[in-house]
């Protein structure tokens, strides 16, 4: 059925004034049917409205509109349903999960237009000519694109599905219609890296500026890989290899183009165990929700609290985290300490859930953090970084809240923000 349903209306709107309510449905603006949200806010840009109402009751309205320039109708709707993904790629993440957790991690999602509205990564392997058109006269940017190669034959092998675009035809048509695309490469050691890797590289920089970064993650591997490909993880000797050399070229591509294009995640200067470049050379931080830059971020911030920080009331804390970040972590910590009077202690929490290979902060989950800490001298308060818990609802992957911490650990637990800021902020404010 076509239309949206209305979730809200704001109070003191133009929609509130003309007796919109929630559960009604929008169903065109100047004759034009509504499919999501992206047709709402492209067809309902224009001062002159006409909207097509359908009541509770199924009465009809027809509401014309008119409005100052930028002046918000007022009407909240839901988040559209994702797509579901068609592909069965070799690393991904979903299908190693232990079994037991929220019904919606099992999800996978696959859709262009969360990918417009939220910045979700999309392989572009599910649409067709209808979707890339519409991409194309809405101009649907930026989009985030998982590439992971550009020879035809091993993207199928990597995503597990035949005949799908060649996604660099898909990707020049949309560069030709100025959209600008941030892209990525999941890296699985003796699949798409060495020539492959270099192809993929030079393919998307011919595409820069329309292509406007290019973030390299390592596969992530859980101990819950059954009947599954067989994948390489990235060790040590690879991703300091692999750093050597394309850190080096990344500053030549750097040169090159004028501006930061291609960004090594975080997790290959840890697991590598090699320095991190300056922070000037993450540009804007196009891809730190990637886990790029993250960590050099955190550095140059935590030297802009520690020449701020304050001595506080005696305070004893502990900070959970994950492996990879703890060394970095627990040098600010020490410092922090010194410069306050209080006593912080880092704990990096060991994943069972996922495995001992997974490492990264976001992905600790309540039991766990109880497992470490049980009948540790914990201090007056423990602090928990915000990427570990579901934005708005304060759970953790495993369905624990904050309450939970509390009551099995007997100590108060605050979730802070995963930054310098945050951290110092919160034993300040005690």
């Amino acid at each position: 059925m076509s239309g949206l349903i209305v979730e809200r209306v704001m109070p003191g709107s133009i929609a509130d004034e003309l007796e919109i309510e929630p559960g009604d449905r929008l169903l065109s603006i100047n004759g034009e049917p509504l499919r999501d949200i992206i047709d709402y806010n492209y067809l309902g840009s224009d001062e002159a409205l006409v909207l097509e109402v359908e009541k509770a009751d199924g009465e009809l309205w027809e509401l014309e509109v008119e409005r100052d320039e930028g002046e918000p109708l007022g009407i909240i709707f839901p988040a559209p349903a994702p797509a579901r993904c068609g592909n069965q790629c070799v690393f991904c993440f979903v299908h190693q999960l232990p079994k037991g957790l929220r019904a919606p991690l099992y999800v996978k999602d696959e859709d262009y237009r969360l990918s417009f509205l939220y910045g979700n990564y999309v392989t572009l392997a599910n649409i067709g000519r209808e979707e890339i058109e519409r991409i194309k006269e809405q101009r649907l940017s930026p989009l985030y694109i998982s590439v992971h190669a550009t020879d035809v034959e091993l993207r199928e092998r990597l995503l597990g599905k035949k005949g799908i675009l060649p996604i660099l035809d898909i990707l020049k048509e949309l560069a030709d219609a100025r959209i600008v695309m941030h892209t990525q490469i999941v890296l699985c050691p003796g699949l798409n890296d060495g020539e492959a890797f270099a192809k993929t590289v030079g393919d998307l920089a011919a595409l820069h500026p329309s292509i406007a970064s290019l973030a390299v993650v390592p596969v992530g591997l859980t101990s819950h890989r059954k009947r599954l490909p067989l994948l390489t993880p990235v060790d040590e000797p690879f991703a300091a290899a692999f750093v050597a050399e394309w850190g080096a070229k990344a500053a030549e591509l750097e040169e090159r183009l004028g501006e930061p294009f291609l960004f090594l995640a975080d997790e290959f200067y840890l697991k590598g165990n090699v320095p991190f470049p300056p922070l000037e050379s993450y540009g804007d931080l196009p891809q730190i929700e990637n886990g790029v830059g993250m960590i050099p971020l955190f550095l140059s911030q935590a030297e802009d609290v520690l020449d701020e920080a304050e001595k506080v009331e005696p305070l004893a804390a502990t900070v959970v985290t994950g492996h990879s970040p703890y060394r970095h972590l627990a040098e600010f910590l020490e410092r922090l300490s010194a410069a306050t009077g209080a006593a912080i202690r880092p704990v990096a929490i060991d994943n069972r859930l996922f495995g001992p290979s997974v490492t990264v902060t976001g992905l600790v989950c309540g039991k766990d953090i109880i497992a470490a800490l049980k009948g540790e001298p914990l201090g007056d308060l423990i602090l928990v970084p915000d990427v570990m818990l579901k934005e708005g609802e304060g759970v953790f992957l495993d369905d624990l809240t904050v309450e939970d911490l509390e009551r099995e650990l007997g100590t108060a637990v605050e979730v802070v923000e995963s930054t310098p800021f945050g951290i110092y902020d919160a034993l300040a404010s005690r």
